[in-house]
């Protein structure tokens, strides 16, 4: 997977973790990464537990490659949004551990998996800051924002980039529940081993992509708009 994700199989529980030593920056060769072990997963028939380092799961995408803009920029965004889409269309249940803060592109990739599980108590940040920092949020995000929060929270996350604790974000639906720090993994862990043993694999999967029809429909149009916006910006 490169030295930015690692891949362990453990029965059909693929974990995937991604730490770059640093925030967890969403680059071009991190999509890569995370892509590769989704290819892993998917070819193994493996469910999903997708974390990052310890207290970051992921500060979105790299401002370095942002800043300088250029085509390397165009490509960082279209990645990302369309590993967002891969996520929330993957066959299998896909358990997102967050490990720390979520910030911008990292809550997008967060808000993808089919259940998200955070630490009670922790001062880690979940928010989409795009307001916050001079960035129209891409139409991407705002469709991801609106399949997962509860709609005063999605006006308040989407346009006044109020920031979350993860007791808080609970109550946003951007997760689904907490556990002391010193269980997280664990219990991302049994939460996946209990979907493998509940689930129908093709039941789930048919049903996944009928429930997220409308959604999944509105990414598409909205990665659509947003790629001609990042052509116009970063040619």
């Amino acid at each position: 997977m490169g030295d930015r994700v690692t891949y362990a199989l453990d029965g059909r529980i693929a974990s995937i973790v991604m730490d770059d030593g640093k925030a967890n920056a969403l680059s071009v060769g991190m999509f890569e990464d995370i892509n590769a072990a989704f290819d892993r997963a998917e070819a193994e028939d493996a469910l999903v537990v997708l974390r990052g380092r310890e207290g970051k799961f992921s500060a979105g995408f790299d401002l370095g490659v942002l800043g300088a803009g250029g085509a390397e920029a165009g490509v960082m965004l279209r990645s990302g949004f369309a590993l967002a889409q891969r996520v929330l269309e993957f066959p299998q249940p896909v358990v997102m551990a967050c490990t720390g803060h979520a910030i911008a592109m990292g809550l997008f990739l967060l808000l993808s998996g089919d259940y998200r599980i955070g630490v009670t108590g922790a001062d880690h940040k979940l928010v989409a800051n795009e307001a916050a920092i001079g960035l129209t949020m891409p139409w991407a995000a705002v469709e991801i924002l609106r399949q997962k929060l509860h709609p005063a929270h999605f006006q308040r996350a989407t346009n006044l980039a109020e920031t979350y604790n993860p007791d808080t974000a609970v109550v946003a639906g951007m997760l689904d529940a907490v556990v002391p720090a010193d269980e997280l993994i664990p219990a991302a862990e049994a939460k996946a081993a209990e979907l493998a043993a509940t689930l129908n694999a093709t039941a789930h999967t048919a049903s996944k992509l009928r429930a997220r029809e409308q959604t999944l429909a509105a990414l598409r149009e909205a990665r659509e708009r947003d790629n001609a916006d990042f052509k116009a910006l970063f040619p």
